[in-house]
């Protein structure tokens, strides 16, 4: 009687904390999901198109470096009550402040118009005008916030995060194509890639897959998402594991991303190289069976639209979060339009302006792809140093703050960032030094 009685007892115990998981279960997951936007998809398509599978080790240093930067935005928001904006203003005053809002709200907008690329893009794929889309979709992403329920919001995220799945059944086609290499290669670029010498061009590929996997909105974004939903010290553990799990399906997605790509038109004879996820989805069609290939076209095209549109969410979300922050507007989604003007307008305000770059005639669209990613890193490590000082500071943190091994983790990352970041400038300076 004892063993069931005991075992009766930590079943529930179990599913209350199963409960409860599923209860905190969204930012990390919607935000790392989001990661994989317009942006990132176009990223990786040429990443495998211009290097196969040698790449694919990249993704191993990813998993740990984004979960590791978005685990503090947990704890920082569930034990300050306050978002990455306010944090700063507090604590290292208004000049770091509005420092950290004017270059979040630059990089925010910049990767904005990328998420309006791969919109109107992916639609053009099925027929639809650019102006069309930008107008519908800016109508949709107001409409999802404007509910005044935050739990509103997040089920709709949830459900867009969904699929990003589309783009597995994508590279298991791509794989069986007759010119494609098998999973042992697959296997060899995440452990033993042939990559060749430095080169300005391989630093730049190397940068900007870090740069649209990490960046500066998703940090805002996570820690304002915590304190909007109300999560607290007592949820940090289960916040965690929302963040590990979304951290571990966006880099699963993005390496089948590059899997795709790279078995498509890397290793086909002679190699394709495509500039965008657009031209990815088209190409793809001629070089599979006919069904396969209008198919594999679609779920690219809807995976595209998934992206920007989850992504464009996200994002302005976390610029009108920290506007609210940084000037005290109210600024939350369980408010409705009435009792939060500001940060409604802030919200459609910026949807609405990045969104009209892409319908100017000859816009270098491809070009602001990709270096909107390496921007986002180089101005990555700012926001890192300041997550990093408040979480080891006491009066700030209590006991939740950093550990030395966090410390060690996380500087690590910051210094990497920063040695690329750097490389990446000597090769813009001085094109022949590597090569």
């Amino acid at each position: 009687m004892y063993w069931i009685s005991k075992s009766i007892h930590i079943m529930s115990r179990l599913r209350r904390q199963f409960i409860i998981f599923l209860s905190v279960l969204g930012p990390g997951i919607i935000v790392t999901s989001a990661d994989n936007d317009a942006g990132g998809i176009s990223t990786y398509a040429v990443t495998g198109s211009k290097y196969g599978f040698s790449l694919l080790w990249v993704i191993l240093l990813l998993l740990p470096m984004v979960y590791y930067i978005q685990e503090m935005t947990v704890r920082l928001g569930a034990v300050t009550k306050r978002g990455h904006a306010q944090a700063i203003l507090e604590g290292f005053g208004p000049f770091w402040g509005w420092f950290a809002l004017i270059d979040l709200a630059v990089i925010n907008w910049l990767t904005l118009v990328t998420e309006y690329i791969g919109m109107t893009a992916a639609m053009s794929l099925f027929g639809v005008s650019d102006w069309v889309t930008y107008i519908f979709v800016t109508a949709v992403l107001f409409a999802v916030v404007v509910t005044g329920r935050y739990w509103t919001f997040e089920k709709i995220a949830l459900l867009f995060c969904v699929f990003n799945l589309v783009y597995i059944p994508a590279a298991i086609w791509a794989m069986e194509m007759p010119t494609a290499p098998g999973w042992d290669e697959v296997l060899r670029g995440f452990c033993c890639p042939e990559i060749g010498g430095l080169s300005g061009e391989l630093i730049f590929f190397v940068l900007a897959n870090v740069g649209t996997t990490i960046t500066p909105w998703q940090i805002a974004f996570q820690q304002s998402a915590v304190v909007d939903k109300g999560l607290d010290v007592h949820d940090i553990k289960f916040g965690k594991l929302d963040t590990f799990l979304g951290s571990l399906m966006t880099c699963l997605i993005a390496a089948f991303i590059i899997i795709t790509t790279g078995a498509v038109f890397y290793y086909h004879m002679p190699p394709i190289l495509i500039e965008d996820a657009r031209q990815t989805a088209e190409a793809i069609v001629p070089l599979l069976p006919a069904g396969e290939g209008e198919l594999a076209r679609k779920l690219f095209a809807i995976g595209l639209f998934d992206a920007g549109f989850l992504g464009a969410l996200c994002i302005s979300l976390a610029t009108s979060w920290s506007f609210g922050e940084v000037f005290g507007w109210a600024h939350s989604l369980n408010q409705r339009v009435r009792e939060a003007p500001w940060f409604y307008i802030v919200y459609l305000g910026i949807l609405a302006t990045s969104g009209a770059v892409v319908l100017i005639p000859g816009a270098p669209l491809v070009t602001v792809t990709m270096f909107v990613q390496v921007v986002a890193v180089t101005l990555l490590p700012a926001s890192l140093v300041f997550m990093i000082v408040l979480l080891n500071d006491r009066s700030f943190m209590g006991d939740h703050v950093n550990t030395g091994w966090q410390n060690f983790i996380n500087g690590s990352i910051i210094l990497v960032v920063i040695v690329m970041s750097t490389l990446m400038g000597l090769s813009t300076l001085f094109p022949n030094l590597f090569g």
